[in-house]
């Protein structure tokens, strides 16, 4: 859950008829933030409690300081094990270095960050022209909402990973639609026409030239790209609703489910929580994957993207874990479903496609099965002798 802070930077010729020289100095880029500030703070409804630190960064030092958000996050251990859990599900390749590559995306694309550690916007030394304004714009709504909500926590990695890229949709999709009410007028955004279509596919226009970004496996594109994109969706549908507040604290949607389905956040559908039994030892790595990133495991599964999505509605709950197995590993999946029929479409879906992930010396299951009265499909996919295939690990409802 790194999050990739130029992601929509991309995009920033859209605003060019706007945008100043590219600054060179702390001094140049703090005049225009000073420029930037009141803005953002309209287009947000807050106003900073403190005046935002700004600095200029080398592209070195941002490397070494993404380096060190990675690995705080994920050590090498939990790296290694959450790899093994990608190739297990067939989301990444056999062969692919996840730690190399996550840095390398993030490296291309980032041209400005805001470190809650910090509380500083650092914005990089040599950035395009046509960026620099916007990428202000963008980082200073972080900053800001860095001074009314816990940042570290809300995106703390013990959390489930659902629950974490709700949060983040939530932020990157405010700050999205905020930067760009900030730094354009209403004459440049009616010359723009459909803006909002306009933008979303420049987005992915801009993000599929980079080559490194371009060529990575669908689960980290996607994953990228889910916050910024499905979030403005749920900022614009929340400031309808919701005119005269914001969507943190209590009113943090709690799971993807509720970014792609704001009816379900509105009707209070809140995500089930999954707990793993412990009948063959702790696991090596353990977390969910939530309605969105279900959709990306069946789409690359099924290779169909309607297939993904259609598989993954009506999603309630899951939970995977990976344990140790003779030196290989065995994973268990459990889901709950709002209804018997969504749970008998995924059955169904893991049933057809699983065999293309078979290896020799392994088996694999998919059982349609009930977890508190409520409709569940538990896949298993573990080497032949493993000793959990007498007691598979079950699940409760914490």
């Amino acid at each position: 859950m790194i999050r990739a802070p130029a992601v929509l930077a991309a995009a920033a010729a859209a605003a060019a008829a706007c945008a100043p020289q590219a600054p060179s100095t702390v001094d140049q880029v703090r005049k225009i933030a000073d420029e930037v500030i009141p803005k953002v703070e309209e287009a947000v409804g807050l106003t900073f409690r403190l005046p935002p630190t700004i600095d200029v960064r080398t592209r070195e030092q941002v490397e070494r300081y993404l380096i060190h958000r990675l690995d705080e996050e994920y050590p090498a251990d939990r790296m290694v094990h959450l790899a093994a859990a990608y190739r297990r599900f067939g989301v990444i390749p056999d062969t692919l270095d996840l730690r190399a590559l996550l840095l390398a995306v993030l490296a291309e694309q980032v041209v400005g960050y805001f470190d809650p550690d910090s509380a500083t916007l650092y914005v990089v030394d040599g950035t395009d022209p046509l960026k620099i304004r916007l990428v202000l714009a963008h980082e200073l709504v972080h900053a800001l909402q860095g001074q009314y909500l816990p940042l570290d926590s809300i995106m703390a990695s013990e959390g489930p990973n659902d629950t974490r890229m709700a949060a983040q949709a939530v932020l990157e999709g405010q700050a999205t639609l905020a930067s760009f009410a900030a730094i354009l007028d209403a004459e440049q955004l009616g010359r723009l026409g459909n803006f909002w279509r306009d933008l979303r596919g420049q987005i992915r226009g801009e993000q599929e030239q980079m080559p490194i970004f371009a060529g990575a496996p669908l689960i980290l594109r996607e994953g990228l790209l889910f916050p910024y994109l499905a979030g403005a969706d749920f900022i614009q549908w929340f400031q309808r609703a919701y005119p005269d507040t914001h969507p943190y604290g209590p009113r943090l949607p709690r799971s993807t489910e509720q970014i792609l389905h704001p009816e379900k956040y509105r009707a209070g559908d809140a995500p089930i929580d999954l707990a793993l039994s412990s009948t063959v030892g702790d696991p090596l790595f353990e977390d969910n994957w939530g309605e969105f990133e279900t959709r990306l495991v069946l789409q690359q599964l099924t290779g169909s993207e309607s297939l993904g999505t259609a598989g993954a509605l009506g999603w309630g709950g899951d939970r995977y874990a990976l344990y140790d197995a003779q030196g290989s590993d065995a994973l268990v999946w459990w889901s709950v479903w709002d209804s018997p029929a969504a749970a008998d479409k995924f059955a169904g879906m893991l049933q057809r496609h699983w065999p293309t992930r078979a290896q020799p010396g392994r088996r694999w299951r998919v059982d349609r099965l009930e977890v508190d009265g409520r409709p569940a499909v538990r896949l298993v996919d573990a080497p032949d002798g493993w000793v959990g295939w007498a007691t598979i690990p079950d699940v409760v409802i914490r």
